[in-house]
């Protein structure tokens, strides 16, 4: 089933010309639950991974154990809340008897978990180095990496024909951190849509007649007319808690493109017009919103930016929270 952004309230560039050539293609990925295989585009889904090749794993988590929830503790929560959710009985017993965090044994190196895999045959607008057409992503489940508050992250690039003996079942770590990285597997329904800049990234004397504007017009630039919630390739970026900056390469100082933004929900009350058409009637409790299908809460519900260099596909990935 296809996702569709509904039109945006008015066409800003009819307001304010400058802002058409700031206009960037952002794919909202639109995950929802379901069961992906290897040869799909998804959240969550098993990775097409050469049998031959080693499986990512984090150094910094190579046991004997660690402090944390497993992931089978982890779906099961979730499947309590689902069902309580849909109706069943009160499950509050069921979710005392799973701990939240405990000490669990870990042999050797922890496995990365996959996050995203994406074929550009979905995503035609997906960066990517001449001649690949797949990019996977994993990461380590703990958040004690970068910046203290987020997860080591590990991009690979692929031509899939090249796969031709893939693995057959990929390595599992026995412990998360939490259960807010440990994604749901989720089909993704790729949607091309324009992006204007953050406001905050506008000059100063654009963004003081926009204000106007939207006091004029009852319309709000941010929230529905520059830059989607959810899952993304590409696009603007979506400051918050810090202004803009300059990002760039840590290795050659080269500038960087924005490649893929993880977040918690496609919506809210307060941003409702990014839910998708289709939709537009659902009305669900929180534990089965199809607007959070992944599951994932980044660090107290910020998202996840990853930005490769512009000069070199070689060259280390940056990530950044907002």
């Amino acid at each position: 089933m296809v996702r569709t952004t509904p039109p945006r309230p008015v066409d800003i560039t009819a307001h304010f010309p400058e802002l058409a050539p700031l206009a960037r293609t952002a794919v909202r990925l639109h995950p929802r639950a379901g069961n992906p295989t290897a040869a799909q585009s998804s959240i969550g889904g098993p990775l097409l991974w050469p049998a031959a090749e080693p499986w990512p794993v984090c150094p910094a988590h190579a046991g004997p154990s660690h402090l944390g929830i497993t992931p089978e503790n982890a779906r099961l929560k979730r499947r309590l809340l689902e069902r309580q959710a849909r109706g069943g009985a009160d499950v509050s017993a069921e979710l005392r008897r799973i701990p939240y965090r405990e000490e669990v044994a870990q042999d050797g190196p922890l496995p990365m978990l996959p996050v995203v895999q994406l074929y550009a045959a979905d995503v035609p607008d997906l960066p990517r180095p001449d001649g690949a057409d797949l990019l996977q992503v994993l990461w380590c489940p703990f958040t004690d990496h970068a910046e203290g508050v987020l997860p080591r992250t590990v991009l690979r690039w692929r031509v899939a024909a090249e796969v031709r003996d893939p693995l057959a079942a990929a390595p599992r770590p026995s412990v998360i951190g939490n259960d807010h990285y440990l994604p749901e597997p989720c089909d993704l329904h790729p949607e091309p849509i324009v992006e204007y800049p953050h406001r905050d990234e506008l000059p100063g004397e654009l963004w003081a007649r926009i204000e106007a504007w939207e006091a004029r017009e009852g319309m709000d630039y941010f929230d529905d007319l520059s830059i989607t919630m959810g899952c993304k390739v590409a696009g603007h970026v979506p400051w918050s808690f810090i202004a803009p900056k300059r990002v760039v390469c840590a290795e050659c100082g080269s500038p960087v493109r924005p490649l893929l933004t993880l977040y918690d929900a496609e919506w809210d009350n307060e941003v409702p017009s990014w839910r998708p058409i289709e939709e537009s009637d659902a009305e669900l409790p929180d534990a089965i919103d199809p607007a959070s299908a992944t599951w994932l809460y980044i660090n107290r519900g910020y998202d996840l930016q990853l930005y490769t260099c512009a000069a070199s596909w070689d060259h280390p990935h940056v990530q950044l929270m907002q």
